[in-house]
Order: C-alpha cells, then sequence, then structure tokens
C-alpha cells in the first residue's frame, strides 16, 4: 500500500480512516508522522512521504502525531489475513516473543535465520524485529503513563524497556514529550483507582457488527471462565507472566477494555490477544465489497455489514472445546467444558465475581482419565490424542503456526474430519478463507438463499468469496435464530 504514492495521497486528503493502519504519512518539513485520518489540514503532496509501520517511521527520525495519535491506530490487517513468514512473525512481536525471548527466540519459533527474518522484514516493513518491537514498548508505555498512576520506573520495566535511560529517551524520541509530560498532559480526573486495572480503547475500521462477535462468544461461554455481565463480555486469560482478567464492552466507535492483569508486563500481550479474539484488525469494507460481488450474498452483507469472526485468546483451549462441541448441543459442550475446568483449571480471583478459573492447559488435561469424560468412546480417543499432541508439541496452533501444516497434522488425529479442522482453522488460527460446507447450519442458510447446498457444489460457488470465505459463514449463520446471532440482552 505504501508504494502506491498516488492513492496513499488520496486517501490522506480525504482523510479516509479506512486506511489507518495500513500506512503511515510522514511530512518532511515538520518531521511528524500520522494517520491516514489525521483532522489536520493534509500537507502539501511533495512534502508527504510513506511508511509500512510505525516503527519504520520512528528509525527515519520522525515523531508520532500529538493529534492523531499514529500510534493507536488499529494495525494492519495484512498480518491476520496472510500465513507467511512476515505475517507469522509479526504475529510473534506483537505477542511480546521479541521482548522475552529476543530476536534468536523469534528466529527460533519460526524456523528460520535472524538474518532471513531481519531482511524479509526490512524489506516489508522498513524496520527490523529489534525496531518493531520498540514501536510496541513505546505504546505500551504510553499506555501505562496515561492509564495509572505507576511510578516511571515500574512503567519503564513493565513496558519491556531494560533501563530507565532507554526509557525516557525512547519516549523523547518518539513522541516528542517526556514520560511526566505526558502525564501532566492528562485530565485529573482520567486517574485510575484501583491498582492493577487499565481501562483503554481498542480501535476499529468501520463498519462493526457486534452481533454475532459478542453473541457467539457469550452463547458459548464457558462458566468461570467466560461470562456475560452488564453489556460485557468478560473472561480470564492466561499470559506469559501471570494472569488476567479482560472486560470487553462494544461501543459505536471503539471496544471498552478494562484489563485487570497479575503482571503489568502482560499488557501489549492481553492487548493483542484481545484484538486477535475480537478480529479488530480486520478491513471490514474490502471484506463486505467482495462478498457483496455474489447477488445472492448482497442482500445478507448490505442487512448487517462489518460482521467479524469471532476468534479465541487461546489456540489450543479452543481447539480442545471444539472436540467437546462434536455433535452434541451449545449446552452440552459448555457443561462438558465446565467440569474440565472445575477439576484441572488453576483458580484464580475475581474482584467482581463471577469468574473463577483459567481453562485448564495441554498438560493439565492430559492427565484426565478418560473413563471420567461424559461422552462417547471414539471422542474420549480424540480427546485424549489432541491433548497429548498439543501437550508434547507435535501439533502447534500458536500465532507462528504453519496453517496448511497444521490442517494436514490436525486431519491425521483420529475423529478430526473436515468440520472440525476448518472451525479449527477459522477461529484458533485465523485463517480467513476457511470454509464449512458441511455445517447443518451453513447448508440450510444456502438452501434458504438459493445458493447451492450440497457441500461440493457450495464449494464451487464460494469460490468468487476468497479469500474471505469465514466472513460468509458469519453472514451465513446469520440467517439462524440461533442465540449465537444475536447480542444478548
Amino acid at each position: 500500500m505504501h508504494t502506491d504514492r498516488e492513492r496513499c495521497v488520496r486517501a490522506v486528503q480525504s482523510k479516509d480512516a479506512r486506511f489507518d493502519g495500513w500506512f503511515f504519512t510522514a511530512v518532511l518539513t515538520t518531521r511528524i508522522y500520522c494517520r491516514a485520518s489525521c483532522p489536520v489540514v493534509p500537507p502539501k503532496p511533495e512534502n508527504m512521504t510513506f511508511y509500512p509501520s510505525a516503527a519504520a517511521c520512528q528509525q527515519a527520525g520522525f515523531r508520532a502525531c500529538k493529534r492523531c495519535r499514529p500510534d493507536t491506530s488499529p494495525g494492519s490487517p495484512e498480518w491476520n489475513q496472510r500465513a507467511d513468514l512476515v505475517a507469522r512473525a509479526m504475529r510473534l512481536i506483537a505477542d511480546g516473543v521479541v521482548d522475552r525471548d529476543g530476536v534468536p527466540g523469534l528466529a527460533a519459533r519460526l524456523g528460520y535465520s535472524t538474518r532471513q527474518i531481519e531482511r524479509q522484514l526490512l524489506a516489508e516493513l522498513g524496520a527490523g524485529p529489534l525496531a518493531l518491537a520498540r514501536a510496541q514498548r513505546a505504546q505500551t508505555a504510553r499506555l501505562l503513563i496515561e492509564t495509572t498512576l505507576l511510578p516511571m520506573a515500574e512503567i519503564a520495566f513493565a513496558a519491556g524497556f531494560s533501563s530507565i535511560r532507554t526509557f525516557n529517551d525512547t519516549v523523547r524520541e518518539v513522541f516528542a514529550l517526556s514520560p511526566s509530560e505526558l502525564r501532566a498532559r492528562l485530565p485529573k480526573k482520567n486517574a485510575p483507582t484501583a491498582p492493577g486495572v487499565l481501562t483503554l480503547r481498542l480501535p476499529f475500521r468501520a463498519p462493526l457488527n457486534p452481533d454475532n462477535l459478542f453473541g457467539h462468544l457469550a452463547a458459548t461461554a464457558v462458566p468461570g471462565v467466560e461470562e456475560w455481565r452488564d453489556g460485557a463480555y468478560r473472561r480470564t486469560l492466561r499470559l506469559p507472566y501471570g494472569h488476567g482478567i479482560a472486560t470487553l464492552t462494544p461501543k459505536a466507535d471503539h471496544v471498552a477494555c478494562r484489563l485487570t492483569l497479575s503482571d503489568l508486563r502482560d499488557l501489549p500481550v492481553a492487548i493483542s490477544r484481545c484484538r486477535r479474539m475480537l478480529d479488530l484488525d480486520a478491513d471490514p469494507v474490502a471484506i463486505d465489497d467482495q462478498l457483496r460481488t455474489d447477488p445472492l450474498l448482497a442482500p445478507l452483507v448490505d442487512k448487517a455489514p462489518g460482521r467479524r469472526v469471532p476468534r479465541t485468546v487461546d489456540e489450543a483451549e479452543f481447539a480442545v472445546r471444539a472436540v467437546l462441541g462434536q455433535q452434541v448441543s451449545t449446552a452440552a459442550a459448555r457443561t462438558h467444558a465446565a467440569r474440565l475446568v472445575t477439576a484441572y483449571g488453576d483458580p484464580v480471583d475475581d474482584p467482581e465475581g463471577g469468574l473463577t478459573h483459567l481453562f485448564p492447559t495441554p498438560d493439565s488435561l492430559a492427565a484426565v482419565n478418560p473413563e471420567s469424560l461424559a461422552m462417547p468412546r471414539t471422542r474420549r480417543t480424540t480427546f485424549t490424542t489432541l491433548v497429548r499432541q498439543l501437550a508434547d508439541g507435535e501439533v502447534n496452533l500458536g500465532v507462528d503456526s504453519d496453517w496448511t501444516e497444521t490442517r494436514d497434522r490436525l486431519l491425521s488425529l483420529p475423529g478430526f474430519g473436515p468440520w472440525t479442522v476448518d472451525v479449527i482453522a477459522m477461529r484458533a488460527l485465523g485463517d480467513p478463507d476457511a470454509f464449512l460446507p458441511t455445517d447443518l447450519g451453513i447448508r440450510r442458510a444456502a438452501q434458504e438463499l438459493g445458493l447451492p447446498s450440497t457441500p461440493a457444489a457450495l464449494t464451487a460457488r464460494a469460490a468468487a468469496w476468497r479469500p474471505w470465505r469465514a466472513y460468509a459463514v458469519q453472514y451465513l449463520w446469520a440467517t439462524d435464530s440461533h442465540p449465537i446471532n444475536f447480542l444478548p440482552v
């Protein structure tokens, strides 16, 4: 996108918010970089230059605009719709791998040399992994400065900086303000009251239809791990340094997010996982425009545009729940999962009550006695095989997973058919093109709309929807009256 100068200039001059996060505008005269929709008067085209990432802007010596705050733009949709090396690396960086394990750890996860990863990231993003991680640390620092009353020294280390001096220098360089000056700009009434609790906004590209997104999460919520309360979806989070509780409330122009963390070093990871679960980095205009090319699908898109794919904060957890939900009702699947949570999940304290446990890890579930599972023997075998493979690392469902390789590995397991594998690909791996032609709800919706209802014929028709077939699934499911399609009252 950033290499198409004419298109970028038009987006900046029209203040088109759809392109926020796709590219960043650096102004040569002021040495400031902005998002596409910055409200100030656009600079002259000859004074604009464009970069693919905030990190590239910072590395080139530009500072963030104080008006549009480009560091808070939605992420590029590229990293959630691709499965190549760069996209996998970006997902891992967002998940804090570079801060925890360094660039060698990132390279080990991806199976490439550090030199190869740096070369590809530089070529596509204009910045290497260290610069990208530094930009993320700067944004984390700003959030902590603005949403907590922590001393600056604690913020520095919580944000991932190795020293207070590096923290001070980075904040000044990126935001042209010292950390204390950033905090002084805040209204006093915005000061938080509870320690360890952070309140922030999660931006997204409009439109966003919250009905199926939050409806699905609430209807399938596992008691003790998830709940819907007072217009918000709440769930526990298992994080690298501790645990947390996320409270997510849909608003007109953002998702309100309240995080309660046992260790503030987990802040960027918690934000990244919540954004991924809610699919907030998607480009709904591009997706819906493609689906509208099918005249039978277009009325569904026009009726309620901006549907997202409800995903997960824990890929292994979702795979286990997919197996528990095979050939049973949503209520029965929740009951099975709740029993495992009570018996094998780690207990947590919820200041608001309602949430009691973290979902069990594969290692914990590997100790389950199969005879204690109230399900057919073949499904017990499927369950025990999956958790053993996850615990041993034979199946990798993380953000760094290779989608094709993971699909093949899952299909080789007993009890895993195309439906289960594609559900996991859609909601755990994040494949935007995963499709469920054998799903009963999809076939029923297809028949009502006049689409082919046999799996082979429907798959052939859906070729025109690629690479967004997972979103077509959401629109087709929405024709049913199942609770997953409605925002809870």
